[in-house]
């Protein structure tokens, strides 16, 4: 083991913060990997690169510590372990931000701080769901995040199915009211996650579209691609007026669907008992590697510390905030870059995006200014395989050295532009170019907003890769001559 990792590995015990060193295992060191030869071009140039020179020193070492260690692991499983379900307002939550702010005093980074974030406090009750004509079925169900309640003794109602927000749109209000409504639409298994996206937006606007025609309450199948009966939570609109609403697991949503395909009556027997309670106070942590040169000029590098409450977060987003350490940890290691990088852990992204939010408003147009480009971890630890960008018309040409960087990693440039994640919509409508170092989520939201969103679903040596690419290409942007210029007005509008 290296001097410097025996010494991180110190550095994590000390940040579990209870003195307890039996509670942490042993540091895993992952097997060395092959030496990379690559492409050797000066950080900044716009010459293009051949693929068979070496990659610089400081990117060489970069890849090699991250791919020989399992730091980015052991920040994952030590924030769950330590913290557990982190909903906004919980005691998980408070406990992750005191977590934050001792890892981050640990690893020696700058201006280590927490900025102050009021956020949504809503919290799960009772959740139960049941078929009891034609035939009785308990169902696996969840409340969706925001939603209101049912009466304390739940609601009974016969169930319509829709299949689209156009078939929801379109259904007759007479035969709506009183209703349960069924919102069937699968979600779709894709490599880059677009798949939930299409899906997402669904869940966010069915609700309150189905309480406009008079439903009683709304279930729906849950937003995730595998068959097992644990259902996946998310956030819903809050937008009036409001219904009870619920998340089947897939293989009850399915059952549903086959009984009322057999044109059978259904009723379902529905309680979910959540509340909302007054706004409280959480926080954004963040910390610095001053830069060299431009230490006013900053590349942001951040994930979500809060989660659903179902599982522990692991995946999301603890992994996120693993690769994220991990990135400043590797750059910390050598040379400060010639600007700042700075991560970002952001409160209440899952229920509200409040932390994102305030972020933004707190560093104003003139702070987004000083953003060379922002990058989010926020689609589990699994490796990272493409890179995309949404920034200036030169940045293209500017990130030519990075593309070839990249090639050891298997990870190739992308013509499709970045989008940013949900804490990085604000900064990308006030111009802060977007880089998205895209990960294989191909069985990610098999696992996303349920209870089976635990550590073991970690893979060390992925999680590795992907923090390799991260570091290479924060590093190379907070080294650019230039910067990647600003997103064009015109695309300054964030789907989140």
């Amino acid at each position: 083991m290296a001097h410097h990792q025996i010494q991180v590995a110190a550095l994590l015990l000390a940040a579990c913060g209870s003195g307890d060193r039996a509670s942490v295992p042993p540091l895993q060191i992952l097997p060395m990997p092959p030496t990379v030869t690559h492409v050797e071009s000066a950080i900044g140039t716009e010459a293009q690169a051949t693929p068979d020179k070496p990659l610089p020193e400081a990117i060489a070492r970069i890849q090699r510590d991250a791919l020989h260690s399992s730091h980015a692991f052991e920040f994952v499983r030590s924030l769950t372990d330590d913290s557990g379900p982190r909903l906004t307002g919980s005691d998980g939550d408070k406990r992750a931000v005191a977590w934050a702010l001792r890892t981050m005093k640990s690893l020696g980074l700058a201006n280590v701080r927490t900025e102050k974030v009021m956020a949504p406090h809503w919290v799960r009750g009772v959740e139960l769901a049941d078929i009891v004509a034609p035939v009785a079925h308990q169902l696996k169900v969840t409340a969706l995040g925001r939603s209101v309640a049912t009466p304390a003794a739940g609601v009974t109602a016969e169930v319509i199915e829709v299949d689209s927000l156009e078939e929801l749109k379109k259904l007759d209000h007479k035969l709506a009211r009183g209703k349960i409504i069924f919102a069937n639409m699968a979600t779709k298994r894709t490599k880059d996650g677009h798949g939930y996206g299409e899906a997402v937006g669904m869940r966010w606007v069915w609700p309150s579209i189905a309480a406009k025609a008079g439903a009683r309450a709304l279930v729906l199948r849950s937003c995730g691609t595998d068959h097992d009966r644990l259902p996946h939570t998310g956030a819903t609109s809050t937008e009036k007026p409001q219904i009870p609403a619920g998340a089947l697991s897939v293989p009850d949503a399915e059952m549903l669907h086959r009984l009322l395909a057999e044109r059978k009556v259904v009723t379902m027997h529905l309680t979910l008992t959540p509340k909302t309670l007054p706004d409280v106070e959480t926080a954004n942590v963040m910390g610095e590697i001053r830069g060299s040169e431009k230490p006013d000029e900053v590349v942001l590098i951040g994930a979500h510390l809060d989660s659903w409450d179902l599982g522990t977060g692991a995946i999301d987003d603890g992994a996120g905030v693993g690769i994220a350490l991990e990135t400043v940890r590797l750059i910390g290691l050598g040379a400060p870059p010639r600007r700042s990088v700075r991560v970002v852990l952001f409160g209440n992204e899952e229920s509200g995006g409040a932390g994102g939010k305030a972020y933004a408003r707190n560093i104003g147009a003139a702070g987004a200014d000083r953003h060379v480009a922002a990058i989010e971890a926020d689609l589990g630890g699994d490796r990272a395989f493409e890179l995309q960008h949404l920034a200036g018309p030169e940045a293209s040409a500017k990130l030519v050295p990075l593309a070839a960087y990249l090639l050891p990693l298997g990870v190739a440039m992308s013509q499709q532009a970045a989008g940013g994640g949900a804490d990085l919509g604000p900064l990308r409508a006030l111009g802060v170019p977007m880089i998205d170092v895209g990960q294989d989520g191909t069985h990610y939201f098999d696992i996303h907003h349920t209870a089976n969103d635990t550590i073991d679903k970690i893979d060390a040596s992925a999680i590795a890769q992907a923090s390799a690419a991260f570091a290479t290409v924060v590093y190379t942007i907070a080294n650019l001559e230039g910067d990647l210029g600003r997103v064009p007005d015109a695309k300054r509008k964030s789907r989140w």
